[in-house]
């Protein structure tokens, strides 16, 4: 009689699992793990708690994280209809009044209209025009201070630092003055 080639023993789990597979059940588990088991918290709609160093909350029953960005994410969303009149915000018109009013483009027709009819169009129109040309002036004057204290220095292929700030002193003194100039003129329009 000849002696089986085979000499290996085999664990329970093993021949489970060679079961679970013939018998195409994929997913059974061959091995009961005991030890260690994670305290589970139960959670209800509205309740904030920190997890692994985050704040988690549960919204619409989904646990959603918290971030820095919530606040900045709610004011880019648009609503799928108009908080004031009920109505869809499809139009790409309806999309661009609600970042400026609030609303959508039908809303703000109507309120331009009860404005004509009051009599204020023309400072409301004077405001909306003011307020943008003051925030585009206080861009210009943010872009002219990040210009002039704006260094250039380079790392070069032999390893040494180079700064090409070079001799910019009169070209910043310049700089400023025809920014500085240039906004004092738009401003004297607006007023």
């Amino acid at each position: 009689m000849k002696e089986s080639q085979l000499k290996k023993e085999f664990k329970e789990r093993d021949v489970q699992r060679a079961r679970n597979l013939i018998q195409k059940d994929y997913t059974s588990r061959t091995v009961i793990g005991t030890g260690y088991s994670k305290k589970r918290e139960k959670h209800s709609e509205g309740d904030i708690w920190e997890e692994d160093g985050r704040t988690w909350t549960i919204k619409n029953g989904v646990k959603q994280n918290i971030t820095k960005l919530d606040n900045a994410k709610k004011a880019h969303q648009i609503p799928l209809v108009c908080p004031k009149c009920g109505g869809s915000m499809k139009h790409h018109l309806a999309k661009k009044m609600f970042k400026i009013h609030g609303f959508c483009f039908d809303c703000t027709i109507d309120m331009e209209a009860k404005l004509r009819r009051a009599g204020l169009y023309e400072e409301y129109e004077k405001n909306m025009i003011q307020g943008n040309m003051k925030a585009w002036i206080e861009g210009l004057e943010q872009w002219a201070v990040a210009a002039i204290s704006e260094t250039h220095t380079y790392v070069t292929e032999e390893g040494d630092v180079e700064d090409w700030k070079g001799n910019t002193q009169k070209l910043n003194q310049e700089l400023m003055k025809n920014v500085t100039g240039y906004i004092n003129v738009i401003k004297e329009h607006l007023e």
